[in-house]
């Protein structure tokens, strides 16, 4: 059973000499844009087993030379894999930490009971593995008060000192360009201090470390001590760390990206994987740095920035907009403009479609779906109990409408997302009526009176109890009830999975286990679809998007050989986070004024996800604002490239079953 296939996921592929160039010369060509040495790997494992041979040769170099390596590490979720390799090395004996002195990048403060502690999680991940001698491993001293902090940090400061200074660093950017807890915000000369950690960072942390109470503070190696270290390893891993990894390597170095300041540090590397790296110049844009391997997603994204940079839609491009803006190799390809130019406007032309289940009795030569079978069975898979409508509710319409037989199955409760005011208004009104409907029964006020109890002492971020996390799953499937009723899918037809690995009643969730991937599997294997759409957020910042996925890409592993398989197309859709990109959209469902309305009204049907809705993230804009916003900038992308010009439009990328 594998459960991670959402991070196998590759939309294009990416020539090998882009990421990994074998001369100096197409290497400082490649790397002109970034300003911090950059190494790039095809998979996680292939990064993790390079810094774990970097660190080792930084340990038997400064053991040789000084009789001791004094190392600053942190245990952001990146280390963990370099972690396990080095643990691998040295139970292969070509790694001695007998002589290492480790001192923690950082330490929460203060510490609390069942609370994260990042020395505890160096200690598990690799410190309890290895032949380090305890005496020389060093934390933060978080017993003392905030008054006492300021000399407790300077004495930290001074026992690295005393040992001679940091041989070496070892920690990964953070989603806000973080290292160690030095926030956006931070100057390059910052110092060992106690920090504010941010709402950002604090719900990142609950995340990582699987716990509910994350303290408000912290303590941290400051900027200065990081660069002070003879050497950096930083390291990120995966597509929600893309975006960062720009900023922090090729963008100027600034106080809003902290990790941005190795920039001025001369023995500093970053370290990432191909996902990760997927906005860096030289694989998001290589004709800028490189003459290039000529694909046509490739070609489509340089003919797209070409447009966006001229002002003009496609078939206005001329020779020398190409030769002007270093797209000069395209023309040699092709022989002139307008042969590109007429390639990509029927390219993205054939995503464009108001069939997403496929015409019937059509020519679907170039259509991105189907013709037949007609009509399709379609499940639409839902993380959340309005995904659906949010990601792709006009599509969904559509589906209906264009008499496919649609089932929509919601992966998880979503009880955790319905606040307290909004379970309890349902409540009061059952206590309002109890007794003109009859159910004002001793059971039934003893679970009111116990609900009110509870929530009376109920603590910010404490559990809820079984009877509120039932509740509250009710609320949220009578919303996606009501949503569905309203679209028009068939009431036998909507199904409430409550996948198990959600149902912890904490932001925590548990692992992707095999009675999870069984209740996916039963649904799929009873409908035997002829299309699936599943949730493509990988980026998503809760994660629930991408176990969700995983499940559903599991089952689709262990049935792709069979027969009713291979006729089975899975679409993946993006929700209220981002979009796809132009370039990787296979098929476009255009949107009416009309149906962006009723999409809308949809989303409004879950009305427990509107303004007191806890994860709305740092997005400002309701759910209905975003999608609305995402689905006409799509469509106005369209439009100015000289497509059709429609109000709003859906947009998907079709998923292919890996193969060994």
């Amino acid at each position: 059973m594998k459960t991670n296939l959402s991070s196998q996921i590759k939309l294009e592929r990416i020539p090998r000499r882009y990421y990994d160039p074998q001369g100096e010369i197409e290497l400082a060509a490649l790397t002109r844009e970034e300003r911090i040495y950059t190494r790039i790997f095809e998979t996680v494992d292939a990064g993790s087993v390079y810094l774990a041979e970097q660190i080792a040769k930084v340990i038997d170099r400064s053991v040789k030379r000084k009789g001791k390596c004094v190392m600053a590490l942190g245990a952001g979720s990146s280390t963990h894999a370099v972690y396990a390799t080095l643990i691998k090395m040295h139970k292969a004996g070509t790694v001695d930490f007998s002589n290492v002195i480790v001192y923690n990048l950082a330490e929460f403060y203060p510490l609390i009971p069942n609370g994260p502690c990042t020395l505890d999680r160096l200690k598990d991940i690799l410190l309890d593995h290895i032949n380090i001698k305890p005496e020389n491993i060093h934390s933060m001293d978080t017993e003392g008060s905030k008054e006492d902090m300021f000399q407790c940090c300077k004495a930290y400061e001074q026992s690295i000192a005393d040992e001679g200074g940091l041989d070496l660093t070892v920690c990964e950017v953070g989603q806000l360009g973080t290292l160690g807890f030095n926030e956006p915000g931070s100057s390059n000369t910052s110092l060992c201090r106690l920090v504010l950690l941010g709402s950002d960072t604090r719900h990142n942390i609950s995340n990582e470390y699987k716990c509910e109470n994350v303290p408000t503070t912290a303590v941290t190696l400051g900027i200065a001590n990081i660069l002070s270290s003879d050497r950096v390893l930083t390291m990120a891993w995966g597509e929600n760390r893309a975006a960062i990894i720009k900023k922090t390597v090729e963008d100027s170095a600034n106080s809003n990206v902290p990790a941005s300041f190795l920039q001025n540090h001369a023995h500093a590397k970053v370290v990432v994987d191909l996902p990760a790296a997927e906005d860096l110049t030289r694989i998001s844009q290589p004709w800028k740095v490189t003459s290039c391997e000529w694909t046509d997603k490739l070609i489509r994204r340089a003919i797209v920035w070409l447009c966006g940079m001229t002002g003009k839609p496609i078939l206005k491009l001329t020779d020398k907009d190409y030769n002007d803006w270093g797209l000069g190799e395209l023309l040699a390809l092709y022989g002139s403009a307008y042969n590109v130019n007429i390639k990509i406007f029927n390219d993205l032309q054939h995503t464009i479609t108001g069939w997403p289940g496929g015409k019937p009795n059509a020519d679907d030569t170039y259509r991105p779906e189907r013709a037949n079978p007609y009509p399709k069975r379609v499940i639409v898979f839902s993380p959340h109990p309005d995904d659906d409508v949010i990601s792709m509710g006009g599509t969904l319409k559509r589906l209906v409408d264009q008499k496919h037989d649609v089932h929509v199955a919601y992966e998880t409760s979503g009880n955790i997302a319905v606040g307290d005011e909004d379970m309890i208004r349902y409540v009061m009104l059952m206590d309002g009526i109890a007794k003109d409907f009859g159910f004002d029964t001793p059971e039934f006020i003893e679970k009111s009176k116990g609900i009110y109890d509870f929530l009376a002492q109920k603590t910010s971020g404490g559990t809820d109890s079984t009877d509120i996390r039932y509740l509250k799953t009710k609320i949220r499937q009578c919303e996606a009830r009501i949503a569905c009723n309203y679209i028009g899918v068939k009431p036998e037809n909507v199904h409430f999975l409550c996948l198990p690995f959600y149902e912890t009643g904490t932001i925590k969730k548990g692992d992707l286990t095999e009675a999870d991937i069984k209740i996916v599997r039963d649904l799929i294997l009873s409908v035997k679809p002829h299309q699936i759409f599943v949730a493509g957020d990988l980026a998503d910042p809760h994660g629930t998007h991408r176990v969700c996925t995983d499940a559903v890409l599991a089952v689709i592993d262990e049935q792709k050989d069979e027969e009713w398989m291979k006729d089975c197309r899975i679409w993946m859709y993006r929700g209220a986070w981002a979009e796809w990109e132009i370039d990787h959209i296979e098929m476009a469902v255009p949107i009416s004024p009309e149906e962006l309305r009723f999409k809308r009204n949809s989303i409004l049907k879950h009305q427990s996800q509107m303004e007191n809705a806890p994860f709305l993230g740092d997005d400002d804009r309701l759910f209905w604002q975003r999608a609305e916003e995402r689905n006409r900038g799509t469509a106005q992308l369209y439009e100015s490239l000289g497509l059709a010009s429609y109000e709003a439009i859906e947009a998907f990328v079709e998923y292919h079953p890996i193969r060994e």
